[in-house]
């Protein structure tokens, strides 16, 4: 039975995550943090989205973004992609580097935007990786 459609609206704000398959690091070092940042940049300018709020983790990252178009699929899709790529040339694998499909919300409400926004600068502090949002 195939996936029902990811609900896409132009001028969408939206909670993105994606995470390594079986869990594992997507990030590694420095330069697979520089290389990934610079992607999404690549990808910010490319669909026009505005990144309000971003976090990258050990073994996956989350995204705060608005769409001016409904393009958040296919933006996910060159960065994961291009990242994916990157990562199986540069450690010599083979494969998947992302679980599954990336997660997405539709952010709808002020309240619901400022507690994803929240979430996301909390992140690594809740995981122990940092003592505060600003590090």
């Amino acid at each position: 039975m195939p996936r029902p459609p990811r609900p896409q609206v132009a001028g969408g704000i939206y909670h993105l995550v994606s995470r390594g398959v079986r869990k594992l690091p997507i990030f590694t070092d420095v330069e697979s943090r520089r290389r990934f940042l610079g992607l999404l940049g690549e990808t910010v300018e490319r669909y026009e989205w505005e990144l309000h709020s971003w976090c990258l983790m050990t073994n996956h990252f989350h995204l705060l973004v608005t769409t001016v178009e409904p393009t958040v699929s296919e933006g996910m899709q060159y960065l994961n992609g291009c990242y994916g790529q990157w990562y199986d040339w540069r450690h010599g694998y083979e494969g998947h580097v992302f679980e599954r499909r990336f997660w997405s919300e539709l952010v709808e409400t002020d309240y619901h935007l400022f507690e994803a926004a929240r979430y996301i600068v909390l992140n690594p502090v809740r995981a122990g990786l940092c003592g505060a949002a600003v590090d």
